[in-house]
């Protein structure tokens, strides 16, 4: 964890610098316990700090590359394994926390994407297809960073019986491996695509 705290905490206070929070490290703090939560194996800082590094490789592809770094901070910032609404509650803590620093305008428009994260749905908005493409980009990952990835998800859902998580989790593999293109954007159908059909192939064929 020490390893991205750094990254994480410069990242945040460049968020500051141009939005002005009022309570910029009270909400850093908060931001990081809740991905340190105990129930979380991927949905941590780890995947945080991915999220936030490939901004910085798209970032001149974005219209607001702020707003889409601030979806991303609070895109997962509730999450319990057995909910069915993480993304709505994540969007409504994101509202809470801004409703006096951000224009109604900026903190819908977040609200919204924070949302979308739930089902990936197809947009013609493209900084909400980064946004979503950004979440996704860990199937894309080295073999070996995947292979954790599995292992992080399959252990967030240890409370589920084995065989039944086992045909759940190869029924939502299958759903992306299907998927064409899985990307909305041409950046990562060209970057991305191949290495995460290539990682849903493996494993599904496992």
């Amino acid at each position: 964890m020490p390893q991205y705290l750094t990254s994480l905490e410069k990242s945040w206070f460049e968020l500051h610098q141009h939005y002005h929070f009022s309570e910029p490290q009270k909400v850093f703090n908060k931001l990081i316990a809740a991905y340190n939560e105990k129930q979380r194996a991927y949905h941590t800082v780890q995947h945080l700090y991915e999220c936030l590094v490939l901004v910085d490789s798209i970032r001149a592809d974005l219209n607001d590359a702020y707003s889409v770094e601030l979806a991303l901070w609070f895109h997962d910032v509730v999450y319990d394994p057995q909910a069915k609404n993480n993304e709505l509650e994540s969007a409504e803590l994101f509202g809470r926390y801004f409703a006096l620093d951000l224009s109604a305008d900026m903190v819908e428009k977040i609200k919204r994407w924070i949302i979308a994260t739930q089902k990936h749905e197809v947009t013609n908005e493209l900084d909400l297809q980064f946004l979503l493409d950004i979440d996704l980009a860990i199937l894309a990952a080295s073999p070996a960073r995947f292979a954790e990835y599995e292992q992080q998800i399959q252990k967030e859902y240890e409370w589920v019986d084995p065989d039944i998580y086992s045909i759940k989790r190869k029924e939502v593999l299958a759903h992306f491996y299907l998927t064409e293109p899985l990307y909305q954007t041409e950046y990562f159908q060209q970057n991305f695509e191949q290495r995460a059909k290539q990682n849903l192939n493996r494993i599904l064929n496992i």
